[in-house]
């Protein structure tokens, strides 16, 4: 057993954190946690804020060598793809291992210790199969494994390059394999032995899955109760096509052929409709919003408020890791619904954790993880309260305050993996250096 002592920690159901908490760890679990408890001589000492560990609910690992590398000029979403199927197309098993294993270990310096991994890059660039048709897959589990987080899979079904039908060219044909009965039996195939990774489903957008071929992913999902989860009316042109060619909008498309509900988690819902508001809380089908890649790819803001009212469980993602902190990705929530509406005070502090923590980890299949709670995992992020952002902030205020450089420590899982502020196996900076300067040179 190992026991930590935190200067202060958020423990669930409550509205600000609780000073002094001895928090002990058996087998990956926590199995007690004391508040207001006495300093321990054998405990661990976590000064600062002790949060449950973050889930960063939707990545594209190879999008980080994209950063800083996009900003040449005007464009949008779409000029932004080209730049993005360029690094697609040079990655291979071994490349895509070092760049995921270096991203993931950012991610988790920035205290992230559960990831949602959107992976569509399934065979060789010019479409032909590797030899074991899962290697893609498998060097992203690795890659998670050596950086010390769990991982969800979320294998991705992409057929079509439009709504309409056009066939996948150039390095889109990587992506597909065909139709989505052998999409799944492709991802049925693959089976990690890790106990920190699970594979679940994604339908990658309504261009890319025609709708007659929809409820394969749904019933691949539900057969294995399975998170399943798909970009969802991110750009206007989507919609735009949705309803040219089915006479409908997206969300009402994938109700009609049984991809929403509660294990689904729709990831932008950037423009809906008030139908579509309703219908996505009424299912229970969650919201995962990425407010720092939304906005670096200027798609807009998206209705958070009203999806969590209407009943949309909401959780966050780094997508694109423009940037990859989680503390920005929860404030920008708020902050984008006060330029939005221009007005303040939309969600709380305790709102904004429980869409970085539980419900995070819930969209991806963990329901045993994202609180600091008896038979929970084992996962404790410590922020500094003495930092030149967080100095004089109370604890309440830390995600108002806080970045990913004020972490000091990461527990996932019951094992250190982040040690003041450094990652206690990978030299993070110059894993990320050397890994993208092999697919952009």
């Amino acid at each position: 057993m190992t026991a930590y002592f935190a200067e202060y920690a958020w423990l669930p159901d409550t509205s600000a954190p609780t000073a002094d908490v001895l928090i002990e760890v058996a087998d990956r679990r926590i199995t007690g946690v004391t508040a207001g408890a006495p300093a321990r001589s054998d405990a661990v000492r976590l000064p600062g804020l002790t949060l449950p560990g973050l889930a960063n609910a939707h990545s594209h690992a190879f999008h980080r060598a994209l950063r800083g590398r996009t900003h040449g000029g005007r464009g949008d979403f779409w000029s932004w793809r080209n730049l993005m199927y360029a690094v697609a197309d040079r990655l291979d098993p071994d490349s895509y291992l070092a760049l995921a294993r270096a991203t993931y270990a950012e991610m988790a310096l920035a205290g992230i210790t559960c990831v949602g991994e959107f992976h569509y890059l399934h065979h060789r660039p010019e479409g032909g199969r590797y030899h074991d048709r899962n290697a893609m897959s498998a060097a992203l589990v690795e890659a998670a494994a050596q950086a010390g987080i769990r991982i969800t899979l979320l294998d991705t079904c992409y057929l079509t390059a439009t709504v309409d039908g056009q066939p996948l060219t150039g390095v889109q044909r990587r992506f597909g394999d065909g139709d989505a009965y052998r999409w799944a039996e492709r991802a049925s195939a693959f089976a990690p032995t890790s106990r920190n990774a699970r594979v679940g489903a994604a339908v990658h957008s309504v261009r890319a899955v025609p709708a007659e071929q929809l409820a394969v992913v749904a019933a691949w999902a539900d057969e294995r109760g399975e998170p399943l989860h798909v970009h969802l009316s991110e750009q206007p042109a989507e919609n735009e096509a949705c309803l040219a060619r089915y006479g409908c909008t997206p969300s009402e498309l994938l109700a009609e052929h049984g991809v929403l509900g509660p294990a689904t988690t729709a990831v932008h819902a950037t423009h809906l409709t008030d139908a579509d508001l309703a219908r996505l809380g009424g299912t229970g089908t969650g919201a995962c919003f990425c407010p720092t890649t939304e906005r670096d790819l200027a798609d807009g803001i998206g209705p958070a408020r009203e999806l969590v009212d209407a009943g949309s469980p909401l959780s966050l993602g780094s997508d694109s890791h423009a940037v990859i902190d989680m503390f920005e990705e929860a404030r920008a929530v708020e902050l984008d619904e006060r330029l939005r509406t221009r007005q303040r005070g939309h969600f709380t502090a305790a709102e904004l954790l429980v869409a970085a923590t539980a419900t995070g980890h819930a969209a991806l299949g963990w329901t045993d993880a994202g609180r600091i709670a008896v038979g929970q995992r084992a996962d404790l992020v410590t922020v500094r309260l003495d930092s030149v952002r967080t100095a004089g902030v109370p604890p309440v205020g830390v995600f108002f305050a806080a970045g990913a450089a004020d972490v000091t420590d990461v527990v996932a899982d019951g094992r250190p993996v982040v040690r003041d502020g450094r990652h206690v196996t990978i030299d993070v900076p110059a894993a990320l250096r050397e890994s993208i300067a092999a697919v952009t040179r």
